[in-house]
Formats: structure tokens, C-alpha cells, sequence
């Protein structure tokens, strides 16, 4: 077993953080970004950069920060550690619980979500490092995600039949796809589309256009959030904002119009996302949130629908472990099991109108 230490970030460091991250043994992910810790720094966490080394590699995290009263603090590793291998897990925990210990920290639990693929033998392992399975939190737990390391026509190939013939009869019959600059014209036009797309059909709640708008100009401003949409009868129709990290592609955002015309317009946007994002060196296109594989063909799964189109391009839905706690104050997660979560999220929507995590 790799020994590891834990530590925060130097100057340097934080100044070269994306290159850390994107370095990291999984490539990293969108939401351990310096883009991210703009979004979220001072929006109901403090973000503390997180740095786990051993003899083989260095491993660079977010780590999210919520103060409570009585119970003290509540560490989030979003989307991470991001680790070599699932046995990692535990001693990277164990010098993290250190330096929370070192520091005077007073941290009751630490959650994490490491990008590990779920199974029974990393769930045995997990649980034999004595982490507690919890609700999962991020939306693409279990997503679609599609190989675009090969050229373009062979990716095109890949894809089913159904969502070849979309996009081919799309482009057919003249449906173009912009490519639109960031700003606040494109934020108004992509938040109307989703909310119709949620107001039609309910699948995820909206956080506030305030939100969007930041969390879109903060990603953009590095060159790493494009926008693209097509347009029916002179008015955007089908919208979708991707994220550029690394090797990874993310279809973080996307909505549309009811009834439209066009048909294949929806296949046709993510094509040209596609495209483009094999042209910034990425090789992997997440698409972001699907039921679950046992359930991705149950039509009462609200997710349903939208994995239903994001499976048009990759039938393999991949699970990941999710969130799992380690416990560090054992009375004080009691509390929080036995309520104090409840209530300090209800607190937080009353008082910001935003969601917790």
C-alpha cells in the first residue's frame, strides 16, 4: 500500500492550477477546476485547494468548505481524490483526516466522489475502509460517455443507427449549427431554453440565471465554455454549452423548444460540439447525467427521456461509486443524519433561493 501525504497548495500552484489538474492520474474533471472554485468560492463554500502526494504522483483537488454550528465543519471532495487506484482511496483519506487534525480543523466528516467505477469489489473495498455510503450529489454519477480518439467518420460510425440517421438528415436538409460567443446575449437565449425544456418536461431543477450566467462566464473566460445553437424561424431552437478540460469534453448545459420543425437538429448540435472538441484534443465526450444502467430503460426514471437521447451515442452507461463519508466525528454525524442536514439545506434555500451542494 502507497503511503501519502496531504497538504494545501502553494502560491505557484494555485496559479497553475488547471495544468495540475488536468495532470492528475484520470485526467481530473470540470468541476476540480479553477473555474469551478470561482463559481463556488463565497457561494455557500470556502474552497481550499488540496495537494496528495506519494513517491508516484501528486493528486490536485478541490475541496469544498461548509461551517456549521455545533457540528463544525463538512470537507467535500467534488469529484474526487482523484486517485491511480481504488486501494489509494484509503491512505490518500488517511493523510487528509491528518492534516485536518494538524491544522485544528475540527472536520466532522470528509465526503468524497472519486471518479471510480462502481462494483461490488470496489464497494467491498470502500466499505472495508471504513467510508459510509451517502446520497449521491453530482448529476453525471452515472452518465454517457463517448470515445472521440479517433477521427471523425469513425466516431460518426460508432454511434447508433438512429442517431447517425438524425444528424445525417439534419444536415440535409440545410439545419445549421452556430457556434456563438460567450456573453450575455448567448447566457439569456441557452438559460430560456433549458427553462422551457424544464418547464415541459421536469427532468432537473434550475438554479437561478445569476447562477448560470457566472458559472458559464467563469468557464468561458478561459477558453474552456462554448456555446452552440440552431435557430428555427429566425429564433434559437436547440442550445448547448460544453466544456473543454483537458482531455475531457462535458455536456454540461443544454435545452430546447417544444414541437419543432426541424427534425435531427438535437443530434446535429451535439454532432458539431462533437467536432469541435476533438479539434481542442479531447478524446472522451461526457454527456452528463443518465439513469443509472439497471434503470436507463425505465420510463418512470425521471432522468428517462435524456438518457435516452445521450444513449443515441453510446448504449454503455458507466456508474460511478458516488458519494461515500468518512466519518471523523461519529456523535456529530449522527446529528447530521438524524436531521441537521435537513435542516441546514432547507436554511440555505430559504436564505439564497439556491441548492446546497
Amino acid at each position: 500500500m502507497r503511503e501519502f501525504t496531504a497538504r494545501f497548495a502553494t502560491a505557484e500552484e494555485i496559479d497553475n492550477w488547471d495544468k495540475h489538474v488536468t495532470a492528475n492520474p484520470n485526467g481530473g474533471n470540470m468541476l476540480q477546476s479553477d473555474a469551478y472554485a470561482a463559481v463556488k468560492d463565497g457561494n455557500g463554500w470556502l474552497v481550499r485547494r488540496l495537494v496528495v502526494e506519494t513517491s508516484d504522483y501528486s493528486s490536485y483537488n478541490l475541496l469544498l468548505e461548509k461551517k456549521f454550528p455545533a457540528l463544525d465543519r463538512l470537507w467535500y471532495l467534488i469529484k474526487g481524490p482523484d486517485a491511480a487506484a481504488v486501494e489509494d482511496i484509503s491512505p490518500m483519506l488517511k493523510a487528509i483526516s491528518t492534516l485536518a487534525k494538524e491544522q485544528k480543523m475540527n472536520v466532522f466528516t470528509i465526503k468524497i466522489e472519486p471518479d471510480v467505477v462502481e462494483s461490488p469489489e470496489v464497494a467491498a473495498q470502500l466499505k472495508a475502509a471504513g467510508l459510509v455510503k451517502a446520497p449521491n450529489i453530482q448529476s453525471n454519477d452515472s452518465t454517457a460517455i463517448l470515445d472521440i480518439s479517433a477521427p471523425a467518420n469513425e466516431v460518426l460510425r460508432s454511434i447508433s443507427s438512429r442517431a447517425r440517421n438524425a444528424v445525417r438528415r439534419a444536415e440535409r436538409e440545410g439545419c445549421e449549427v452556430v457556434q456563438a460567443e460567450p456573453g450575455e446575449d448567448s447566457y439569456r437565449k441557452l438559460y430560456a431554453l433549458m427553462r422551457n425544456t424544464m418547464d415541459a418536461k421536469g427532468a432537473m431543477p434550475l438554479r437561478s440565471y445569476e447562477y448560470y450566467a457566472k458559472f458559464w462566464e467563469e468557464f468561458s473566460s478561459r477558453g474552456q465554455g462554448h456555446f452552440f445553437f440552431v435557430h428555427e424561424d429566425g429564433a434559437p431552437s436547440v442550445g448547448a454549452f460544453v466544456i473543454s478540460y483537458g482531455s475531457k469534453a462535458t455536456y454540461k448545459d443544454g435545452g430546447s423548444t417544444q414541437n419543432r420543425k426541424q427534425y435531427g437538429d438535437s443530434h446535429l448540435v451535439q454532432w458539431a460540439a462533437i467536432q469541435r472538441m476533438q479539434e481542442l484534443g479531447c478524446v472522451e465526450y461526457d454527456f452528463c447525467g443518465t439513469p443509472p444502467a439497471a434503470r436507463v430503460k425505465d420510463k418512470s426514471h425521471p432522468l428517462y427521456g435524456l438518457g435516452s437521447f445521450k444513449t443515441s451515442f453510446t448504449k454503455t452507461v458507466t456508474d460511478f461509486v458516488g458519494c461515500y463519508d468518512l466519518v471523523l466525528g461519529p456523535v456529530r454525524y449522527k446529528l447530521w443524519l438524524k436531521g441537521a442536514e435537513r435542516i441546514f439545506r432547507r436554511l440555505e434555500t430559504m436564505r439564497t433561493g439556491g441548492q446546497f451542494y
